[in-house]
């Protein structure tokens, strides 16, 4: 039998200590840094509420199961307080921490500002509630990828929608900034072209309280029925207002089947139509899990400004593991070689070509279920209709 000498001991005891760091440090992989940037005050503040919600459930779900691709998810939060420059700091200050894996605002002026710093930053943005279309059109980035239903998305499908959509003439009434004039804009034109008319467009400035003489106008305008893209705190004093005057014609609303708005207003929901954005009656496996495990945990259903950001996080996460690295703009360039996630949406592609992921879009109406009103899809719509990327995108 050999016996080792004390000096070869020693020595071999030596490499064996030396090593063990090594081999520790082998099996180690850098965490996933998720920057939160979202609303807890202002006029996004219940939205952002929800979306904060959302993603702290995805990251203590991920690490439950070990992680993203072996990788302990860690996440940082920052308050954008509902607007641009805020936006801009905290991301950057979360960005240059090194939670340079962004996502979680709401509005589309504070993803905008996001987009166009995140090269600056070495950061990547996920916009899972944002819609306008210069997100993915002349302000689209390589490091920005959209999960959620863009403006052009929607107005493809309300064109089908339209079609179904009783009366001649119609008013548009939209929050004074990007989005809302947006929204309006594309509605009239989408209605425009079937020969109807639009004799009443009205932008309401954001942080607006007092509604009544828009509503008047409204009224007076006696039109078949009117087109609402109204934000967070605004809506809900709208709808509030809307009741309180007895304005009863028909509202069509974009964005605006929130839970918490409904909640927030009550009866006069009832019946409103509007186009979806998640719904927690998707038919398909990924959202079945996703749904059972929310409940079991919150003991209710996900609303949709948590579906939509459950999916931006989880499309985050998919990127990692395709790209087997935390960095950006490799999680980014992996997530854009024409890959088809599975989401709660179902099988789906990312478009390479301005980074947008596509959807089936859906229309609902507020009804009542088992005892309380939420959404409940109406119609889908296949992600074929989405129209075709944008020129004005160049990466």
């Amino acid at each position: 039998m050999f016996k080792m000498k004390p000096l070869q001991r020693t020595l071999a005891a030596l490499t064996l200590v030396a090593a063990l760091p090594m081999t520790a440090m082998a099996q180690v992989k850098d965490p996933v840094k998720v920057g939160l940037v979202s609303s807890k005050s202002g006029v996004f503040a219940e939205q952002g509420g929800e979306v904060i919600n959302a993603i702290r459930f995805a990251v203590e779900e991920a690490n439950a199961k070990g992680g993203i691709d072996g990788r302990k998810v860690e996440i940082a939060e920052g308050d954008d307080e509902s607007n641009p420059d805020a936006g801009r700091r905290v991301a950057e200050k979360l960005a240059r921490d090194g939670y340079n894996l962004l996502i979680g605002a709401v509005p589309s002026s504070i993803s905008l500002t996001i987009g166009s710093n995140l090269d600056r930053w070495d950061a990547a943005y996920f916009v899972q509630a944002s819609k306008s279309d210069k997100i993915t059109g002349d302000s689209c980035k390589s490091r920005s990828i959209r999960t959620n239903h863009s403006d052009a998305m929607d107005m493809s499908m309300i064109h089908e929608w339209a079609k179904s959509i009783k009366g001649n003439t119609f008013a548009t009434l939209g929050a004074d900034y990007v989005w809302g004039h947006d929204s309006a804009e594309s509605f009239k034109k989408a209605v425009e072209a079937q020969g109807k008319k639009v004799p009443l467009s009205l932008y309401v400035p954001v942080g607006t309280k007092d509604f009544s003489p828009y509503i008047a106008q409204l009224k007076d305008a006696k039109v078949d029925a009117i087109w609402i893209a109204e934000i967070g705190r605004d809506a809900i004093a709208f709808m509030k207002q809307a009741a309180e005057f007895n304005l009863k014609t028909p509202l069509l609303t974009h964005a605006m089947l929130s839970n918490f708005m409904i909640n927030a207003v009550g009866k006069f929901y009832e019946g409103v139509p509007g186009n979806l954005g998640y719904s927690p009656d998707l038919d398909n496996p990924r959202n079945k899990d996703f749904v059972k495990t929310f409940k079991a945990k919150f003991n209710r259903l996900p609303t949709d400004v948590e579906g939509q950001a459950y999916n931006g996080i989880q499309v985050m996460f998919e990127g990692v593991k395709l790209a087997k690295s935390v960095k950006p703009a490799d999680v980014t360039n992996a997530l854009r070689q024409n890959v088809t996630l599975d989401t709660i949406y179902g099988e789906v592609a990312l478009r390479a070509a301005d980074n947008q992921l596509l959807l089936p879009n859906f229309v609902g109406r507020v009804r009542s279920v088992d005892g309380a009103l939420r959404p409940v899809v109406e119609q889908r719509f296949p992600a074929t209709i989405a129209p075709p990327p944008s020129p004005l995108c160049k990466m």
